[in-house]
């Protein structure tokens, strides 16, 4: 597998003062013919992460439409999302659109705690309705410490999720020892937790984060961020979505020799679109300087 970059798209520039910078975790929504919607979390002065959108032309990679308002912000002091909110996985069912995403809080004693909250699109007030002030998913007996970034797919009437979670906290970042686990729920609202971990650590690891599966007839592939220096884009296989085989020699994209992806590549999200897999992705400074593209060769 490799990947040829097709370079930069989008970067915010204080365009809103919800909007002051990055366009991280990017996801794209096919629209009509090579345009599509892609959603991102940016910032504002404070650090507050809040949800966005920008139109773009896959083709000719030219940005149509800038969202005006974000579609969630963050949420009422002393929830568990008014540190700000950040995209994990938008789905579409039964004509709603849900969007699956990370809620945060500033912590004292740990930098922060994440929790997985959900919302559905408005599409009157073209924003998002949060489902619950409450999160979706929060610490339990087998996610004890933090969660993040989910990846969600519908199989067979069975909701299956892949996420984030923390093994455990120390005096450094390089200690919290941060997995992909798994998932499943009957509805995708109440989900089903083991505490099974998919994809592990490995050298001198310390974070997986940002899963994205896609189902390839009898083979599932997911792509996966993992962070020992800096975050690289990593990739494994499975035959059934449980049990995964990591094979990150295989991933065929790195950062760039020089430019807005040359100290890392990360949170990547495969589409397929005419004819072609694409990968929207974020480079530098957890996409302080925006999302670019890249397809398979």
């Amino acid at each position: 597998m490799a990947w040829e970059k097709l370079g930069l798209v989008f970067a915010p520039n204080a365009e809103y003062p919800w909007m002051i910078s990055h366009a991280a975790n990017p996801f794209a929504e096919h629209l009509d013919g090579d345009r599509f919607r892609i959603y991102f979390t940016c910032r504002d002065a404070q650090q507050r992460s809040h949800i966005a959108w920008v139109i773009v032309n896959l083709v000719t990679l030219k940005v149509e439409k800038l969202a005006e308002q974000p579609l969630l912000g963050p949420g009422q002091l002393g929830t568990f999302d008014d540190s700000g909110v950040a995209l994990g996985w938008v789905l579409n069912r039964d004509g709603e659109k849900l969007f699956y995403y990370l809620g945060w809080n500033l912590g004292v004693t740990v930098p922060w705690r994440n929790s997985i909250g959900l919302a559905r699109y408005n599409s009157r007030s073209e924003t998002l309705d949060r489902v619950s002030l409450a999160p979706l998913m929060d610490r339990n007996a087998v996610d004890p410490y933090s969660i993040s970034y989910p990846c969600v797919l519908a199989e067979n009437g069975t909701y299956r999720m892949w996420y984030g979670s923390n093994l455990a906290w120390g005096a450094k970042a390089e200690t919290m020892q941060h997995v992909i686990k798994y998932a499943t729920s009957p509805d995708g609202y109440t989900w089903n937790r083991s505490g099974e971990i998919a994809i592990g650590l490995e050298g001198g690891q310390y974070a997986l984060s940002k899963p994205c599966v896609v189902r390839d007839g009898e083979k599932y592939k997911m792509w996966y961020s993992f962070r020992g220096d800096s975050y690289r884009i990593g990739y494994a296989q499975s035959k059934d979505g449980i049990n995964w085989q990591r094979k990150d020699s295989e991933v065929g994209i790195d950062v760039g020799a020089s430019g807005w992806d040359s100290e890392m590549i990360c949170y990547g999200h495969i589409f397929d679109h005419a004819g072609q897999r694409l990968m929207i992705y974020n480079g530098n400074g957890y996409g302080r300087t925006g999302f670019g593209i890249a397809r398979q060769v």
